[in-house]
C-alpha cells in the first residue's frame, strides 16, 4: 500500500533526457569532428574491441551525446533532425564552421510546415531561423535560434542560463529593450534598472509578457 506522501512524490520525479546515441562507422574519426567543433570530450571507456563509448556535451547544453562500439545496430549515419537550440544563429554558425563542420547556408520559416526561405528571419523572431550540417558520417543536425520561449515550455519557477554567452545573450537583448523603455518614459534614466532587466529576462526566458 501506498502513502499519499510517497505517491506525490513519484508525481513530482523530473525525467531529465541527458543523451541521444548516434550510429557512426568510425569512433576516433566522429571523436575528432566533435572535439574539432569544441564539444566537452566527458568519457572514453573503451572495454575490449566489442565495446567502447564516447560521450561529447556541446557547449552550455544539459544533453550529450553517445557514440562508440557494441551500442547500437542502427546503420551508420542514419540519425537525423537532432536539434541545437542557439541565441545567435550567425555566431553559432561561424564558431561551427571553424572548428571545420560544413553547414548549410541559414534560412527561415515563416510558420510551421510553411517552406525554406533563404536568410535569417528579418524579425529575429524566436523558433524560425535554421542551418544544417552534418557529422562525417551523415548524422544530421539542425541549428535552431531561439530567444524567447513560448509559453509553457519552460519552469517559470526555475529561471537559469546554459552557458556565460546565453546569459551574456539575455542580458543584451534586456539592455535593448530597457533602452526603448526609458525613452517611452521621458529619457530619464531608471534607476531600478537592475530590477526592470531582471523582470525581462525571467519573463522573456519563460515565455511571458515583457515589461513595457
Amino acid at each position: 500500500m501506498t502513502s499519499a506522501g510517497s505517491e506525490k512524490r513519484a508525481q513530482t520525479v523530473d525525467f531529465k533526457f541527458e543523451v541521444a546515441l548516434i550510429p557512426v562507422s568510425d569512433v576516433d574519426r566522429a571523436r575528432a569532428f566533435y572535439a574539432n567543433l569544441g564539444w566537452r570530450l566527458d568519457a572514453d571507456f573503451p572495454v575490449g574491441d566489442t565495446f567502447r563509448v564516447v560521450q561529447f556535451t556541446p557547449p552550455g547544453s544539459p544533453a550529450s551525446i553517445h557514440f562508440g562500439t557494441g551500442l547500437t545496430s542502427a546503420p551508420p549515419g542514419s540519425a537525423s533532425g537532432l536539434y541545437l537550440v542557439v541565441s545567435d544563429i550567425e555566431a553559432a554558425r561561424s564558431q561551427l564552421i571553424k572548428g571545420g563542420a560544413e553547414v548549410s547556408e541559414i534560412f527561415h520559416r515563416e510558420g510551421p510546415g510553411k517552406p525554406a526561405i533563404s536568410g535569417r528571419d528579418p524579425a529575429r523572431s524566436s523558433y524560425r531561423s535554421y542551418a544544417t550540417f552534418s557529422d562525417p558520417d551523415g548524422n544530421g543536425w539542425l541549428l535552431q535560434e531561439v530567444t524567447e520561449r513560448l509559453p509553457g515550455r519552460v519552469d517559470a519557477d526555475a529561471t537559469e542560463f546554459a552557458s556565460v554567452a546565453d546569459l551574456a545573450a539575455a542580458l543584451r537583448r534586456a539592455a535593448a529593450a530597457h533602452g526603448e523603455h526609458e525613452k517611452r518614459h521621458g529619457g530619464q534614466h531608471d534607476h531600478n534598472w537592475p530590477d526592470w532587466y531582471a523582470a525581462h529576462m525571467v519573463a522573456e526566458h519563460a515565455g511571458k509578457p515583457l515589461p513595457e
